[in-house]
């Protein structure tokens, strides 16, 4: 929850009046237990967002947002909560893991990717964006940033234009996604 990335994204939803969580991941920080492949990491994201949820029951809209490892949990949240309209995923890890669950994906979102990311294969996620554009009734929008690496270093300002551009997009009352 530390990390430069995820901190920028929760001060983003925070400046837009989001009720906003970042949390660390079992085993991580301070936090309790232990790296869990995936599937304890999930059961956290969930109860986080029920936790969040109960104090802002009267929120309208829900949105994930995630970075690496976090975007395919993000991803997977997605899948098991309906409630989720939106979704921005930054460098997800398409060349790590499995990401067939999204079949069919039911929200619209991003994915933001650095062309020079040393962890993520950039064409790794380029397929994962072809493959999503391929359903229907959802637009999977894409930006590529220009010398950017895995952790965005010197390209933070770009990461979060993608972000702000793309969410002030989705939130304009006249944007025809929904």
């Amino acid at each position: 929850m530390n990390d430069r990335i995820t901190q920028q994204l929760y001060k983003t939803f925070v400046a837009r009046g989001f009720g906003v969580l970042r949390f660390n991941f079992r085993g991580v920080g301070r936090s309790e237990g232990e790296f869990d492949n995936g599937i304890g990491e999930l059961s956290d994201a969930a109860s986080a967002l029920d936790w969040v949820q109960s104090f802002h029951p009267e929120a309208s809209t829900t949105w994930i947002a995630g970075f690496s490892f976090g975007a395919w949990i993000g991803m997977q949240l997605l899948m098991r909560r309906p409630e989720i309209r939106g979704f921005i995923s930054v460098a997800p890890p398409a060349n790590m893991y499995d990401f067939s669950f999204l079949a069919p994906c039911p929200s619209s979102g991003i994915i933001i990717q650095g062309v020079n990311d040393e962890v993520v294969t950039p064409n790794a996620v380029q397929k994962l964006v072809d493959k999503l554009r391929t359903q229907r009734h959802i637009t999977i929008h894409h930006d590529e940033i220009p010398r950017a690496n895995h952790f965005f270093e010197n390209e933070m300002e770009l990461l979060m234009a993608s972000v702000n551009g793309y969410l002030d997009f989705r939130l304009d009352p006249n944007c025809p996604i929904k």
